[in-house]
């Protein structure tokens, strides 16, 4: 039987992107499902506004990304961390948590820890990534971490944190990978465009994708492209992206927002933003060409931060280069198009690379990730 949770059962909760309020969400869930009598406010984005008692503000929207994001919205965080700051001291909630996004994230600790309010991490920003110096920041901020890849939690101990790896929330909502057969009977592929949840993002990439996608439809004319749109973003910016590719646009290719991936199961092959989408493509075993596109300066300083040998979680966790990556210049619509017509043009590579995707679920744990970090908060808690 769980604990009983404390006196104050308000909890503050702030996520910044839309993997992160997605998850997020799901933790306000579990905490319900655990103690109804919790309240949870909330600052990030509409899946969290949706099972949130208040919602401060809508972050996820700002599309903060990159390293010089900190620099173009500064008087925004700054607007925010006041409200923050105001809230913590008003309120007291019984604790703060975390969700990705170090940014904004890494500062409301501090605010949390400068009033002795226990916070924790659910789901770690990737500082194994880039700048491993930052875990021992977090690990002094956070009363427990809940990382949600195996790794995670030796990074942490090793900078004498609280880590506990959970498993991945994604496994709580991933339906289990369709059985295909290749070439489709019908020779009617199903090509997935993902060109990320943000609007440089999305900008960037999506008139490459929806190009080489018009590559594969000129050599099978039955072909469908599916692209995957986040609530954030409607319809009305995906045809301004495109403006400068108009004469690519048409009823061949459906705009599909879903909660339940089932349409995102149904894909032979999909052109991907280096990203959570990545992963989601991988244990749905969806082969895929990932790419990613940013400003010089961003691009620049990357290269010179950036400690793991691939941009991809799929290749990070198989430690090999299973899917192609196309990064800066390198992402371009032959070389997407190109990696496409290697799988459909040889069906056992992709049955082949089906198999060893779907292979990720059992290096992830098991069901159950927010579940778990939920009992663990009103443990410490209680």
């Amino acid at each position: 039987m769980a604990k009983i949770a404390p006196v104050n059962k308000n909890i503050l909760i702030v996520a910044g992107d839309p993997s992160g309020d997605l998850h997020a969400a799901g933790l306000i869930k579990a905490l319900r499902e655990q103690d109804p009598e919790i309240t949870v406010t909330a600052m990030g984005g509409v899946r969290m506004h949706e099972v949130s008692n208040r919602f401060l503000y809508n972050l996820v929207s700002v599309g903060a990304v990159g390293f010089e994001a900190p620099f173009k919205h500064f008087l925004l965080w700054f607007k925010l961390i006041k409200l923050v700051r105001r809230y913590l001291e008003e309120k007291r909630p019984a604790c703060v948590i975390a969700v990705d996004f170090y940014g904004f994230n890494h500062q409301v600790l501090g605010l949390a820890a400068h009033r002795k309010i226990p916070a924790f991490y659910y789901i770690s920003p990737q500082v194994w990534a880039s700048r491993p110096g930052r875990a021992a920041k977090l690990a002094k901020l956070t009363k427990e971490m809940f990382v949600i890849f195996p790794f995670e939690a030796d990074l942490y101990k090793k900078v004498k944190g609280n880590a506990t790896f959970v498993g991945h929330p994604l496994l709580d909502l991933m339906p289990e990978p369709v059985k295909k057969d290749f070439p489709p009977a019908d020779g009617a592929w199903r090509i997935g465009i993902l060109p990320g949840s943000r609007k440089t993002e999305i900008y960037r990439h999506l008139p490459l994708f929806v190009k080489a996608f018009y590559r594969i439809k000129e050599k099978h004319p039955k072909a469908r492209g599916y692209l995957f749109a986040v609530p954030e973003f409607p319809d009305e910016h995906i045809v301004t992206a495109l403006e400068h590719a108009e004469k690519y646009w048409s009823k061949d290719i459906e705009i599909v927002r879903e909660k339940d991936y089932a349409e995102r199961a149904k894909l032979d092959f999909a052109f991907t933003c280096s990203g959570t989408a990545t992963l989601e493509n991988g244990l749905l075993g969806v082969p895929m060409a990932v790419a990613y596109k940013m400003n010089k300066l961003t691009y620049e300083v990357a290269k010179r931060i950036i400690k793991t040998p691939y941009i991809s979680l799929v290749n990070i966790l198989l430690k090999k280069p299973a899917v192609k990556e196309l990064v800066q210049e390198k992402a371009t619509v032959d070389g997407l198009a190109q990696e496409a017509f290697s799988f459909i043009n040889n069906p056992p590579r992709m049955q082949a690379a089906r198999k060893e995707l779907t292979g990720l679920r059992t290096m992830l744990g098991e069901h159950g990730a927010a579940e778990r970090a939920a009992k663990k908060i009103i443990a410490h808690l209680s």
